[in-house]
């Protein structure tokens, strides 16, 4: 009997760079997950309004919209399905002011690139 095995969790990724989303997408679905990409923030807040995911990867440095702004955005949202959605930020910029910021708009989490495989899927798998 042929069973498809459902996705543990829909992910939405946010990052302007095409080679991340490629990276990001190709982990997250060798680990079991749906996977969905965005690439800058004002498509991003569209589509999780349309249909709100179980976890979010922002990148932060975006050309129309900054990822801390749209992480603001989403937790100010008057959907609670949009304001509770976990957040993970993933960025280049490794300052603790960076980290610091990530966390005060409502960031769960700070990934720093270069990622690994094994820590994005453990971040990932705590915040869900």
């Amino acid at each position: 009997m042929n069973t498809i095995s459902k996705p543990k969790a829909d992910i939405m990724i946010v990052d302007d760079m095409v080679d991340n989303l490629r990276v990001l997408d190709g982990m997250l679905k060798q680990g079991g997950y749906k996977v969905r990409g965005a690439a800058n923030g004002t498509a991003s807040i569209k589509a999780i309004k349309l249909s709100p995911p179980d976890l979010i990867l922002l990148d932060i440095m975006m050309p129309d919209m900054n990822g801390y702004e749209v992480c603001k955005r989403l937790k100010e949202d008057d959907d609670e399905r949009v304001r509770n959605i976990p957040v993970i930020f993933i960025s280049a910029l490794g300052g603790t002011v960076d980290k610091v910021k990530a966390f005060s708009v409502g960031g769960v989490d700070y990934i720093t690139k270069p990622f690994e495989m094994e820590d994005v899927l453990a971040r990932v798998d705590t915040h869900l």
